[in-house]
């Protein structure tokens, strides 16, 4: 199992469309168990491909407080949604900064599971919303889009004078809330 780095915005490559899965195989399910291993150190409760520079369609969840419903999305397409969840977002990919989203609170979801085995399912509240934030990454969406143009702009500064004052050039992603 590897750790694979996370971009942070304002990073370009988080824009890029993620291109469908093709062929579920061996190496795309080694880069399902280190999106797992890299999203639970993180800490965080979700994580699409993009985020690791990855683009495709990909991403693992696990809303449990103890790792044990880890959910992998191949190809996700949300078919349906309603409702409205507002709730404040944190994004592994924009650490340290949380702000109210408003979302559907429920989603019903088709994609393929781990093995490539059709799967549909409806999910709601906090899963519902992780799995539209992971989905916006796919289409090379964040969080912050949904804020004013203002707060976008300051989180941007304040991410580019972090990495610029770290020696690894990094955001500080040294936060205790978990992140979508």
């Amino acid at each position: 199992m590897a750790i694979l780095d996370i971009l942070h915005f304002p990073d370009p490559r988080l824009r890029t469309l993620a291109k469908p899965v093709e062929e579920v195989d061996d190496d795309l399910r080694q880069l399902i168990d280190d999106m797992f291993d890299t999203m639970y150190q993180a800490p965080g409760i979700g994580l699409a491909a993009t985020q690791v520079n990855v683009h495709r369609r990909l991403i693992v969840i696990d809303v449990s407080e103890d790792q044990s419903d880890p959910l992998v999305l191949i190809n996700p397409e949300i078919i349906d949604r309603g409702g409205v969840e507002s709730m404040d977002e944190g994004c592994l990919s924009v650490p340290g900064f949380y702000e109210k989203v408003s979302r559907a609170d429920w989603v019903q979801v088709r994609a393929s599971g781990r093995l490539g085995e059709p799967l549909e399912l409806r999910a709601e509240g906090l899963k519902a919303v992780c799995i539209q934030h992971e989905i916006d990454h796919l289409d090379g969406k964040l969080f912050v889009d949904y804020l004013s143009s203002l707060k976008r702009q300051r989180i941007r500064k304040k991410l580019e004078k972090e990495a610029r004052d770290r020696p690894d050039g990094r955001a500080d992603a040294s936060h205790k809330q978990q992140l979508i």
